[in-house]
């Protein structure tokens, strides 16, 4: 059952807070996306240590500017000797950014236009993302599962946005079915996550709110014999759960 988020009104600490963000946003994109560029000949974890340094920082500016912070739950769900296929609710930049401090390695699928960003973008598609063009949907499920495949392969967990939108606090959208289609085929664990971070961070607004952002990461879904059905209809009722229980405890 769909529940409406808290009222939250913007003051002058919140307008100086996320004002201040962006513009450290700005400058660090620069400087971290040049240098994970300059770093493009050598490895692939060397890059990826200088993203993860670029989004430690970030993390940090968005508690000292905003007030923002974020407390996590169930990180012992997340398999020890495997990758795994992440479908996560979706309502917020928050959660494409900052899951990856707990969840890693990481990689993600996304759309291919996130990768023309200026230095951001350009940083991004040297980390192995999965980018597809959402107007040619055969060809989107192709790369997914051929790439899907090869980054789990490697070890990389697959962070997937199955409502394919961020969604507002209180909504929900059916999940598409890819993410569970790469785990049908590969045999590979779903394991779901629900949060509430477009509460304090929302959809198509530069303001963040100060508080604490709550995440909980469900049980491993094994998925060797199931029908890509089956699994996101589990992933999407223990999602919806959790998303519950984050309002009740957040009352």
């Amino acid at each position: 059952m769909a529940t409406n988020p808290p009222v939250r009104i913007p003051g002058f600490r919140v307008y100086l807070g996320s004002t201040l963000l962006l513009l450290y946003i700005l400058i660090s994109t620069f400087i971290g996306g040049a240098a994970i560029l300059l770093c493009s000949p050598f490895s692939f974890n060397l890059r990826y240590k200088i993203a993860d340094l670029w989004i430690n920082c970030f993390l940090f500016a968005l508690k000292h500017c905003c007030g923002l912070s974020y407390e996590v739950e169930g990180l012992e769900n997340l398999p020890a000797d495997k990758a795994a296929i992440i479908l996560s609710k979706h309502q917020s930049a928050w959660e494409t950014i900052a899951t990856r401090q707990f969840i890693r390695p990481q990689t993600a699928l996304l759309k291919q236009s996130l990768l023309k960003i200026p230095f951001g973008g350009w940083a991004l598609a040297t980390l192995k993302p999965i980018a597809i063009d959402r107007q040619n949907q055969k060809e989107a499920l192709r790369m997914l599962l051929e790439q899907g495949e090869a980054r789990l392969r490697e070890g990389l967990n697959i962070m997937v946005f199955p409502e394919g939108t961020r969604v507002a606090p209180g909504q929900s959208k059916k999940f598409n079915a890819g993410g569970a289609m790469l785990a049908q085929k590969t045999g590979y664990p779903v394991v779901p996550l629900a949060h509430n971070a477009g509460e304090f961070w929302p959809r198509n607004s530069f303001l963040k709110y100060p508080g604490c952002i709550k995440v909980k990461i469900g049980p491993a879904i094994e998925t060797a014999g199931k029908k890509s059905k089956e699994i996101n209809a589990e992933a999407e009722a223990w999602i919806e759960q959790a998303m519950q229980r984050i309002t009740e405890e957040s009352a």
